[in-house]
């Protein structure tokens, strides 16, 4: 039954028209991350960028050259979408979109860690097998099949994601519309929709549909009668995200997907032509098999743990951040923040209050406060500031934070020296403070 399930031959049309619509998608992402001054407000004006911890060494290829680095990224995408030169460039892509990726967090997106996934699946998969400039210059190499587990691969990795981002709203803040409220404030002056936006009705179908959608979309559009109500479903909820919350180049990224669902002979006849068709199914294990199936398994067993850590990190996560990351926890919450640092000197007990404005510009400011690893990543590149002047120095914040419409309350404890204390991704920081509706005592 495994043998059938992954490694049946059947037509290669989804995996070659995704291969297209992503090499496009991906280079409009980078150039369009150029052309609209994206990059030059997070890596190019910024003289200190929040990097993922651990990846503080990026921070030396930041400046004028990642407008160079993002026109190549770019170029890629177009090389990738004709299919020339496929792997290398695919590889690359992997490795420059990965580096970006942890360059910078202030900008953090869910779906920007979605891009490293697929590419680094893309990067293994022979999606220049056929419609390609590779196959074009080498006949021999053309191949009009895949084998059926390249489909299912892509299907598991999004049917995780989409589950996770329906179960992390089965919490309060969702379920009573008033974080939908929240993020709809702010859209009050769109044109035409704007007041629909605000309407409460508005607020109730979105939770509720939010919810289905995410848990019922993969397996309607596995299921044939579903689909073509599926693929409705789906065109209505990405626009609406890509007009309401302008989020680039994903919803048509998660549109793309769909080709994974439909017949390869539905995608012929619309995209595809010229292509020969592959009519048959017969059953051929490739000669690595083994080895796919460990890789597979423990890629995926992965991804299937990974969201659930912040279940055994004590303390709420919707308020310490603690496995939030890499979760597809989406679009679940706001946070604002207010931060001041002081820097005394261990030898001689001088004081120092940070002006925040001269380390970081407003989106950082407002980033770094509500956001406990921020805190903690700024703390420490004071800490190495002052080392780097032959002083010895603690550094304590004092912060509050307001989560959703939950009160303001501190986040950090003031008494402890952030320059002291490591960072442990796996395990919970006692200086962040109890959140405000957790009943917990707060320290005096």
């Amino acid at each position: 039954m495994i043998n059938r399930l992954l490694f049946s031959k059947m037509d290669n049309s989804p995996l070659v028209l995704f291969r297209i619509f992503f090499g496009i998608l991906i280079s409009l992402e980078c150039y369009g991350a150029i052309l609209t001054g994206w990059v030059t407000r997070n890596l190019v004006s910024p003289d200190f960028t929040f990097t993922f911890i651990g990846f503080e060494w990026l921070h030396h290829l930041l400046g004028p050259g990642m407008w160079f680095y993002y026109f190549v990224m770019g170029t890629l995408g177009i090389f990738i979408a004709l299919g020339y030169k496929y792997r290398f460039n695919m590889i690359a892509f992997t490795v420059m979109w990965t580096g970006a990726y942890l360059m910078q967090k202030t900008s953090y997106n869910n779906h920007y860690y979605l891009l490293i996934l697929i590419s680094g699946i893309m990067s293994f998969l022979p999606a220049h097998r056929s419609v390609s400039l590779d196959a074009e210059e080498n006949p021999k190499f053309r191949r009009e099949w895949m084998h059926s587990y390249v489909k299912w691969v892509i299907v598991l990795q999004l049917f995780i994601v989409y589950t996770y981002a329906s179960v992390a709203k089965w919490y309060h803040d969702w379920l009573d519309f008033s974080i939908i409220r929240i993020l709809m404030e702010g859209k009050k002056d769109y044109l035409i929709i704007g007041e629909w936006l605000q309407l409460d009705g508005t607020h109730q179908f979105i939770g509720f549909a939010g919810i289905v959608f995410d848990l019922l979309i993969i397996p309607a559009l596995l299921w044939k009668p579903t689909r073509n109500l599926a693929f409705g479903c789906s065109l209505f909820f990405h626009l609406f995200n890509s007009i309401v919350f302008q989020i680039g180049i994903f919803p048509y990224l998660s549109l793309a997907f769909i080709v994974f669902f439909y017949e390869p002979k539905t995608l012929q006849r619309i995209f595809l032509r010229k292509k020969t068709p592959y009519k048959g199914n017969e059953i051929e294990s490739p000669p690595n098999r083994i080895p796919l199936l460990w890789l597979g398994g423990l890629y995926f067993t992965i991804q299937i743990l990974l969201p659930l850590r912040h279940h055994v990190i004590p303390g709420d996560v919707l308020w310490t951040e603690e496995g939030h990351r890499l979760s597809w926890r989406m679009m679940l919450r706001t946070r604002y923040g207010q931060a001041s640092f002081t820097v005394v000197d261990k030898q001689d007990g001088t004081r120092f209050k940070i002006d925040l404005k001269e380390y970081l510009n407003r989106k950082q400011q407002r980033r770094m406060a509500a956001y406990p690893d921020f805190v903690w990543q700024f703390a420490q590149h004071l800490k190495n500031q002052y080392a780097e002047a032959g002083r010895d120095v603690a550094v304590y914040a004092d912060t509050r934070v307001r989560v959703n419409n939950h009160p303001f309350a501190p986040l950090i404890d003031p008494e402890v020296d952030l320059g002291r204390e490591e960072w442990n991704p796996w395990e919970h920081h006692s200086w962040i403070l109890p959140a405000p509706w957790s009943g917990d005592k707060q320290p005096e």
